[in-house]
């Protein structure tokens, strides 16, 4: 994805996460959406506005393994609100059934242009895992997930209200469901 390739500061935040997060790391929500967001209303690179989501999957491994890879990444690229979580954990505080893997982890978040994830392999090249593709988030389109469009909908109206979204991003479109 060309416009984190051409953010130093986020190739910094994937390098670490590469080299001193926990194994298969991905950072994903608005670390992602806040870059193309940002892109599309012609500003320049920032970091994001809030903490960086470190997502990974591996059943059986606790808190204290997320807190170790937190404390691991703070040391390697200090100065980051760094939040990791093991996706294997988060389905019973969402009262869902077992997450497979992060993909599907991101297929239980709140809107289809924060579902997005990315990490830099060792030759550079950065991955994108996006269960719901990049349509919305380049079409500046925030749009609720399943759950979210009914049965969680105060959940995603007051993300969109609380994370001041179309004060910060005027073109954004909100789609009712």
């Amino acid at each position: 994805m060309a416009v984190l390739a051409g953010d130093a500061w986020r190739c910094r935040a994937m390098i670490a996460v590469r080299d001193a997060g926990p194994p298969g790391a991905w950072i994903g929500a608005g670390f992602v959406r806040d870059a193309v967001w940002d892109r599309l209303h012609d500003r320049a690179p920032a970091p994001p506005a809030g903490d960086v989501d470190v997502l990974w999957h591996a059943p059986g491994e606790g808190a204290a393994r997320d807190a170790d890879a937190q404390a691991a990444l703070g040391a390697a690229c200090p100065g980051v609100d760094w939040s990791v979580k093991n996706q294997a954990r988060m389905h019973a505080r969402n009262g869902d059934a077992p997450y497979r893997d992060v993909a599907d982890a991101m297929r239980h978040w709140p809107e289809t242009a924060t579902a997005v994830a990315v990490r830099i392999d060792s030759a550079g090249m950065v991955e994108v895992a996006a269960p719901y593709g990049l349509d919305d988030l380049f079409a500046l389109l925030v749009r609720p997930t399943a759950r979210f469009a009914v049965e969680k909908r105060a959940i995603f109206d007051a993300r969109v209200t609380g994370k001041a979204w179309l004060a910060r991003y005027p073109q954004l479109r909100i789609v009712a469901a």
